[in-house]
């Protein structure tokens, strides 16, 4: 697990690892087929990686621990590590998670 309150890019998190999407775009990107780093950032917004969106790791590849599967919000996607490299985020503790999505007291429980 990494440590919470820095950013870093997708690409290093491991099967696991949870956050918040930070920063879409900005990196040098090293595309395959001619996509260029405006076209990736693009695409990877159209897709929800948006700053503050949940995500979570689910899955890495065999080799290279490439792709991942990334559960972010309520949508699950595959991406590779070099399209991942482009979003910065903010990993978080399991405990900072669950009190995050901890429902809020009730009035009448807050006054009591």
């Amino acid at each position: 697990m990494n440590p919470p309150s820095e950013t870093n890019s997708l690409a290093e998190a491991r099967k696991g690892d949870r956050g918040l999407v930070v920063q879409v775009g900005g990196e040098a990107y090293a595309g395959a087929g001619g996509v260029d780093a405006a076209e990736i950032e693009r695409r990877l917004l159209e897709i929800g990686f948006v700053e503050g969106a949940r995500f979570e790791i689910l899955h890495e590849g065999l080799f290279g621990r490439d792709p991942i599967g990334v559960r972010l919000d309520d949508l699950t996607v595959a991406l590779r590590r070099r399209e991942a490299a482009q979003v910065r985020v903010r990993f978080v503790h399991e405990a900072a998670v669950a009190a995050a999505e901890a429902p809020a007291p009730l009035p009448d429980e807050a006054a009591a």
